[in-house]
């Protein structure tokens, strides 16, 4: 019989990761977190923070289906036409950094200091700027399995440039997550795509890489939720706490309850809004917050800086060509105040240009 390791021995595992993620921490500087919640009757939520130093000119968008994109990386783009509309949050409207297309898959592009991407050889395989990879799979899959599916056969090398207004590359992971409550976490560790796909993988942060918080998530497990629970704001404990609440809150049959449990554990793994620690400067304030109820088609959105969430319905949107793009101003830092039903408050806007080399 084979026996589970020791108490004594977790600690010492997950000393050795936790002294690593330390070292990770003070070099991440957008730092989110995003869950998937599994309520009653098969309800699905998917939640997440935008965690970063400043305002990242985060709008809101409806992206029609029909649409010809490029992978903006010059000559070797790839090229794709969106088969499915979607409604995102944009970062500095060069990018899609989180959304939900009209078959109910929802993307969520999160920091990852480790991240590392193949080199962008010329002939090679076509390249896809790291800015318009949520939305090649917002645009071209309506479920995680038909993109794991997809994106297992590598058709695109990911290439990545520098956050507009810093000198930092972007190195981000992506997750996914649908109506059904799968869940798929993409990585690029040494190079190499790597790809958890299980509906276990409710939970995702930042650093360390996905496979090492699963590790310190099981060492939390160990103690018990209802024992002990770390309260800092590194990846590796908003990690733990997200685990944790997701699967102790009640599985409300009332939609709405289950979208206020939801807000409640996304709110209680943000980072407090114009939080300064000297000793960890980069850890950063969360700029707002997002919820997919992906059965209802409703896409809830939350500023730090505003008093009440809004929401967009996309059954309501006509996700055709002729609905054409569309955009909602949510003003600097996100302090428009939008209330209830937004749906009907976008306005028609030429499409911004996702970031990426021209040459």
């Amino acid at each position: 019989m084979r026996r589970r390791p020791s108490l004594t021995l977790w600690r010492r595992r997950i000393g050795a990761l936790l002294f690593a993620s330390v070292l990770l921490a003070d070099v991440a500087a957008l730092a989110c977190t995003r869950f998937v919640y599994h309520g009653a009757d098969g309800r699905v939520l998917t939640a997440r923070t935008m965690d970063w130093k400043s305002d990242i000119a985060t709008h809101l968008w409806i992206l029609p289906r029909g649409t010809n994109r490029s992978g903006e990386t010059g000559a070797n783009s790839l090229r794709w036409t969106s088969k499915y509309g979607s409604v995102i949050a944009s970062a500095y409207d060069v990018s899609s950094a989180d959304g939900v297309n009209e078959a109910g898959l929802a993307a969520n592009l999160l920091w990852l200091v480790e991240s590392q991407y193949p080199k962008f050889e010329p002939g090679s395989k076509p390249g896809l700027s790291i800015s318009a990879w949520a939305q090649y799979v917002l645009d071209s899959f309506g479920t995680v399995a038909e993109a794991v599916t997809a994106l297992r056969a590598e058709p695109f090398t990911i290439v990545t440039d520098s956050v507009p207004g810093e000198q930092l590359i972007a190195t981000l992971h992506l997750s996914l997550s649908d109506a059904s409550g799968d869940s798929a976490i993409i990585e690029y560790i040494g190079g190499r795509q790597v790809i958890h796909h299980d509906r276990k993988h409710q939970v995702m942060t930042n650093s360390p890489i996905f496979e090492q918080q699963l590790a310190l998530n099981a060492y939390w497990r160990q103690i018990g939720g209802t024992v002990m629970l770390p309260g800092t704001n590194r990846a590796a404990d908003r990690f733990a706490r997200a685990s944790f609440y997701v699967n102790a809150i009640p599985k409300f049959e009332e939609p709405d309850r289950a979208v206020a449990s939801v807000f409640s554990v996304i709110r209680n793994v943000s980072v407090p809004f114009g939080l300064s620690t000297p000793d960890e400067p980069n850890i950063s304030s969360t700029r707002w917050r997002t919820v997919v109820d992906h059965a209802r088609k409703l896409y809830f959105f939350e500023s730090a800086l505003t008093p009440n969430v809004f929401w967009v319905d996309l059954k309501k949107i006509d996700f055709s060509a002729a609905g054409g793009v569309r955009r909602l101003d949510l003003g600097k830092d996100q302090t428009t105040i939008h209330a209830g039903d937004a749906t009907g408050a976008f306005v028609p806007s030429a499409p911004f240009v996702f970031l990426g080399a021209k040459g």
